[in-house]
């Protein structure tokens, strides 16, 4: 029986993973074993860091409207509770952008927030 080699199948494997590791530095993007490492390393870390940024954008939001309300003269932690008890469900990323973008509807919402006070 012949001895199968991998043939097109291995050069298109490698080839897609080098592909995948052109920006890595030194070695990590030219040898296939470093290169396959490396990308292994990349995607898990990619993975991770995509969840992190769910994080660091409720972060920004939250520092947005605290601004925006301690401007108003109310801190974020008594403006978020009196929305929830005047039954006004806005995300924080629709705060923050409102803050932003629209301040004086904003102000009408922390003067509300004041009144279910």
């Amino acid at each position: 029986m012949p001895r199968a080699k991998g043939g097109v199948k291995t050069r298109r494997r490698h080839n897609r993973v080098l592909e995948m590791t052109k920006g890595h530095h030194g070695k990590r993007h030219s040898l296939y074993r470093r290169a396959h490492e490396s990308m292994i390393h990349a995607l898990s870390y990619s993975y991770a860091h995509r969840h992190e940024r769910a994080g660091d954008m409720r972060k920004l939001w939250i520092a947005r409207i605290n601004a925006a309300t301690r401007a108003a003269g109310m801190s974020y932690s008594v403006f978020m509770n009196c929305l929830k008890k005047a039954s006004i469900n806005i995300n924080r990323k629709v705060l923050a952008d409102m803050a932003i973008t629209d301040p004086t509807a904003f102000s009408q919402l922390v003067a509300t927030a004041k009144e279910s006070r």
